[in-house]
């Protein structure tokens, strides 16, 4: 081992010419890339995407984006495809091999027998002159001049290169199907992420208690409501109607002003036309309006009609900050 060496050069050298390896793929987008984005598109069956070694790490990860992003894909390993994984291609399915050589001896066995069964070949290769390239319908150049290994032998700036095709494409087809934030939610339910996409403000003020008094209520009342609701504000009503609202702060502004508080009502020390949402805001929203007003509860109304409070806690507990 080496302890001489400079490590932080060392990658420093590796980024730097893996970005200069995947800067040249934009003058490889051609109309070539455009119609595989169509057929994947127009395509009313999957896209089996399928590799060998490092190659198939990437169409491990190019699947899933796909599927996240809308496009049904499926990984088939190159070299179980051909003990028995090619009944996961099904008639109407597109192949997109991936492949730095387009010679590995797995691909060639495995392309004739796609070919027989009238599946389009997609290839997603680093030689545009190699067995597989020749044989392909549509060809994504993925060719780059060396690897970062300095023995020019590891998949690097290859398998980087593979990897930002595969999201280009999965981009285009993101962009070309109209897939929306709402698209994205469905299938992305769990984690902070998407919680962020579908937890609205009425999933959280049904588990949380429901402060309100009315605007002629005493101090008193006020402070009882707030102490047993335990969100640190009280709504202050007018029948159902949300006219203000009374947060801690507004308790400790009215003491710091001397007042004879036996003398005064809710409507006398709450804070006006407060900010509210509807129960149908996405709480990642109500998160920015707290953020940007500097406050940490939001009354729920519909219309103008008092539903709950939505406290900044609740948003923490789920995650979405």
């Amino acid at each position: 081992m080496n302890k001489s060496l400079d490590i932080k050069q060392i990658a420093i050298r590796t980024i730097k010419e893996e970005v200069n390896a995947i800067s040249q793929l934009s003058s490889f987008i051609d109309n070539q890339f455009v119609q595989a984005v169509h057929c994947i598109a127009d395509s009313n069956g999957r896209l089996i995407i399928t590799g060998i070694g490092k190659s198939a790490n990437i169409a491990n990860k190019i699947v899933s984006t796909l599927n996240s992003t809308g496009t049904a894909a499926v990984f088939m390993h190159a070299a179980d495809a051909i003990h028995g994984d090619l009944g996961i291609i099904r008639k109407n399915d597109l192949v997109l091999c991936i492949s730095k050589s387009g010679e590995s001896p797995e691909i060639k066995v495995l392309i004739p027998l796609i070919k027989g069964f009238g599946n389009k070949i997609i290839a997603l290769v680093g030689n545009t002159d190699s067995y597989l390239a020749k044989q392909a319908d549509y060809i994504l150049n993925a060719s780059v001049e060396k690897e970062a290994c300095p023995n020019n032998l590891a998949p690097t700036s290859s398998t980087t290169a593979q990897l930002v095709l595969g999201d280009a494409l999965a981009v285009c087809l993101l962009e070309l199907k109209g897939f929306t934030t709402a698209d994205f939610a469905k299938i992305h339910p769990g984690g902070a992420l998407g919680k962020q996409l579908y937890l609205q403000a009425k999933d959280i003020i049904m588990q949380n208690e429901k402060p309100q008094v009315q605007k002629n209520a005493s101090i008193q009342t006020v402070i009882i409501e707030m102490t047993s609701k335990r969100l640190g504000a009280t709504a202050v009503l007018d029948g159902e109607n949300l006219i203000g609202i009374i947060t801690d702060g507004d308790l400790r502004r009215m003491l710091n002003k001397n007042l004879q508080i036996d003398q005064l009502n809710a409507e006398q020390i709450m804070s006006k036309n407060p900010k509210r949402i509807n129960e149908d805001t996405l709480l990642v929203d109500a998160l920015n309006l707290m953020r940007s007003n500097n406050i940490t509860q939001l009354p729920v109304c519909e219309n103008n009609t008092y539903l709950g409070v939505l406290h900044l806690h609740d948003i923490l507990k789920e995650g979405i900050l």
